[in-house]
């Protein structure tokens, strides 16, 4: 649902003052100002008037506001669960009872002047297909209005969004391009990896070097990738299991100019992708050893266990989780206290992880390094593996592909080696 003009059915607790806007002037006083008592869209205090006005009537109404986000409501009656989830003035609702739901729009509709919009196909650009067999989530008219607009829709399209053999440098001596347009890409190209993972690595890469682009610098391939793969997205099947659990690697020394290691995150509840990062390090790392404890420590601090609390306002309970890591000497560090003594300059690091491995939150599992899924969050990968972890591994798949194998082969069919 949307809330027609929310921001004028919040409250302003502040004094602020505007000036008498036209059609509106006093005759009788026409130096003096309006004070306000409701909000309007352009002054700072809207958007927290509003949301303290929805947030008031919620929880009157018998909502539980989330712990940890406070954007997140929920409602209990009965065996029923009604959650509710707020972006500004989009409502995004659904339930367990249809009687629970409708009463809620109902109630809404009664409070606030609201436009209802049914089931949810289209949300901050990303549209949304649901089915019995699962929920599909892409941006393929996102994708195709940004080819039409960067003139790239009649390009030849390419296998892999980077190649194995790019140089990973500033290349100085590359033919310079247009840094608007090269800025604009990159824009258009990072709210395309809201549902497209596996081009993170090569925006991310291609996102250092605004400055002083060159013809190098592989943005137009992603391009030429995007329109060999325009339909591709996410897919979350129904009935999957849900055990909370992250991958994590780290590529030392990858960049050629500072020599700082590439970071790649992802975390999977059941075998469906639900997050992942790739960011270069902001110091480096004088050994393989390190740059892995700063991916560690960024995947575990920064996702598993933020997503571990924020999935117990849903009732969901996760005793440890397992990150999964490809370095087993590393895994002995944290494991072993004795070799602590030989890792003084990963002394911060070291401390946090084991501090939460004792506590039970994370547990260290090696993986082998062809398993490894935040891989592709590291470095450009040659064709077969780069497909392989596209799509068997992270479901980035096509609707149609998705639906049929689940047809074909069942449920199994769509479940990934972590499950076995």
């Amino acid at each position: 649902m949307d809330v027609k003009s929310a921001f004028p059915n919040g409250f302003i607790e502040e004094e602020v003052y505007v000036r008498q806007p036209p059609g509106f002037e006093s005759a009788r006083f026409p130096d003096r100002v309006y004070k306000l008592r409701k909000a309007l869209y352009g002054p700072k205090q809207a958007p927290r008037a509003w949301y303290a006005r929805l947030k008031s009537f919620l929880l009157k109404s018998g909502f539980v506001m989330g712990l940890v986000d406070k954007t997140l409501f929920l409602l209990s009656r009965g065996g029923d669960t009604l959650i509710v989830q707020i972006y500004v003035d989009d409502i995004i609702f659904g339930g367990s009872s249809h009687a629970l739901v409708s009463s809620f729009a109902v109630q809404m509709s009664r409070e606030f002047e609201m436009n209802l919009m049914g089931e949810l196909q289209f949300f901050l650009g990303l549209q949304i297909k649901q089915s019995p067999e699962g929920t599909f989530v892409h941006q393929a008219k996102y994708t195709r209005d940004i080819l039409n607009k960067f003139e790239m829709g009649d390009s030849k399209p390419m296998t892999t969004p980077m190649s194995t053999n790019t140089a990973l440098d500033v290349d100085e001596d590359g033919e310079a391009v247009d840094q608007k347009e090269f800025r604009g890409m990159i824009g258009s190209l990072l709210y395309l990896t809201a549902t497209r993972p596996d081009i993170q690595f090569a925006v991310c890469f291609c996102e250092r070097y605004q400055a002083s682009p060159r013809t190098s610098h592989p943005v137009k391939r992603i391009f030429r990738y995007l329109k060999f793969t325009s339909e591709l997205g996410l897919w979350y099947s129904s009935g999957s299991s849900l055990s909370l659990r992250g991958f994590s690697d780290a590529d030392h020394a990858g960049c050629r100019i500072d020599r700082k290691s590439t970071s790649g995150t992802c975390q999977l509840l059941g075998t469906f992708l639900v997050s992942w990062s790739s960011r270069k390090q902001a110091s480096v790392s004088l050994s393989t050893t390190r740059a892995e404890y700063i991916g560690w420590s960024l995947a575990a601090r920064s996702q598993l266990l933020w997503m571990k609390a924020t999935l117990s306002d849903f009732g969901l309970r996760f005793g440890k989780i397992p990150l999964l890591v490809d370095s087993t000497s590393a895994i002995s560090v944290v494991k072993n206290p004795v070799l602590h003594s030989r890792t003084k300059h990963i002394d911060v690091w070291f401390h946090f992880l084991r501090d939460h491995y004792e506590k039970g939150d994370i547990d260290l599992v090696p993986v082998a390094s062809e398993n490894q899924l935040a891989d592709i969050f590291t470095k450009p990968l040659e064709f077969g593996a780069f497909v392989r972890l596209r799509g068997y591994r992270l479901k980035v798949l096509t609707m149609h592909s998705s639906r049929e194998r689940l047809r074909a082969n069942g449920p199994a069919s769509l479940l990934s080696w972590c499950d076995e």
